[in-house]
């Protein structure tokens, strides 16, 4: 049998058992050599200065320390890290590609339940649930039997903003559904949008024409605000907004003044500031909805990530090209 290459995990030592719970890791170790009794939290650890120096691969994670020229240089024989996360931009240096070293990352694997987040949301809105819940609290009744007007989701129309992993997994997602989804983003341009079975319009048309509107574009200077004071006046009396993106990609000012005239409603996975202050509007305006930042991989959804992880090592040690690769000239416009 060959030798198993020796692998440490880099993350808070907390996550290791959620994203590798024992089924998940018995895999891992079936292509690498790694103890979960070692995990670099600081790459600076004297006690763990032997076994970084004969690492080949790191098994990162949220809580990794920045992979800078220093971090890297305790670890000499790296040729690989294998992200259990989404995005490598808090951790990943440009150090990594200078010295040659495959990065990978399982943000396919987390898009997953915050497409099935954004499904659920979307399906909920539909049908006026949040407000409905609310006006049942309160009046202990139902309004009477009967067709309720204005609610439903046949034909409603959706829109895309950002064909990211997320947003082409929500695309996928509401196909079997009566929604009309539509996309924009700068980067895909007809033939892309068509090949993903949606129209692209420009953000104003497609504000404009949506009954609901979801944010999957990534956090750069560019998209900070992208979503203002214009673009909300542009959305139909009625509509919903959801963001499981990042909350810097809303102007939260525009966004409560807008809320209070109730005209909009919001759903808010993200925020900015994260969490809110205490004293936020956002907590008590009727047509707004928080959750903590739970769209992605949560509870028994992390071992997702683990096995992704899992795959990407079976392929490196099979000399195969690994299946996602981070790619450091688009990385500045991915999430």
């Amino acid at each position: 049998m060959t030798e198993r290459p020796y692998a440490m995990f880099a993350m808070s030592r907390r996550n290791v058992p959620q994203v590798f719970p024992p089924e998940v890791l018995a895999r891992l170790r079936e292509s690498v050599d790694i103890d979960p009794a070692f995990v670099a939290e600081d790459f600076t650890d004297p006690g763990l200065a032997d076994a970084l120096a004969r690492t080949e691969i790191l098994v990162t994670g949220w809580g990794c320390p920045r992979l800078d020229a220093a971090a890297l240089d305790a670890v000499p024989k790296l040729r690989a890290v294998l992200h259990s996360a989404g995005s490598v931009k808090g951790l990943a240096t440009p150090e990594l590609w200078r010295r040659g070293i495959t990065v990978t990352s399982a943000a396919v694997a987390n898009a997953v339940p915050v497409a099935e987040y954004t499904l659920a949301m979307i399906l909920l809105a539909g049908k006026d649930l949040f407000a409905a819940r609310d006006r049942l609290r309160t009046e202990r009744a139902f309004p009477g039997w009967g067709l309720v007007p204005g609610i439903g989701n046949h034909g409603r129309r959706v829109g895309v903003i950002g064909a990211s992993r997320i947003g082409r997994k929500v695309i996928e997602l509401l196909r079997p559904f009566d929604l009309v989804p539509t996309l924009t983003d700068p980067y895909v341009d007809e033939a892309g949008a068509a090949a993903l079975g949606v129209p692209l319009l420009p953000l104003e048309e497609l504000l404009r024409t949506s009954d609901v509107v979801t944010v999957h574009a990534p956090e750069t200077p560019e998209t900070r605000h992208l979503i203002g004071p214009g673009e909300l006046a542009l959305m139909p009396d009625g509509a919903v907004l959801i963001n499981t993106a990042r909350g810097t990609l809303l102007d939260h000012e525009a966004l409560i003044a807008e809320l209070r005239t109730g005209r909009l409603s919001a759903i808010l996975d993200v925020t900015d500031p994260e969490p809110l202050p205490a004293d936020s509007p956002l907590y008590d305006l009727p047509n707004a909805y928080l959750t903590p930042h739970l769209a992605g991989s949560q509870g028994n959804e992390a071992a997702r990530l683990g096995l992704a992880v899992v795959a990407e090592a079976a392929r490196l040690v099979a000399g195969e090209e690994p299946g996602y690769p981070v790619d450091p000239a688009v990385l500045g416009r991915e999430a």
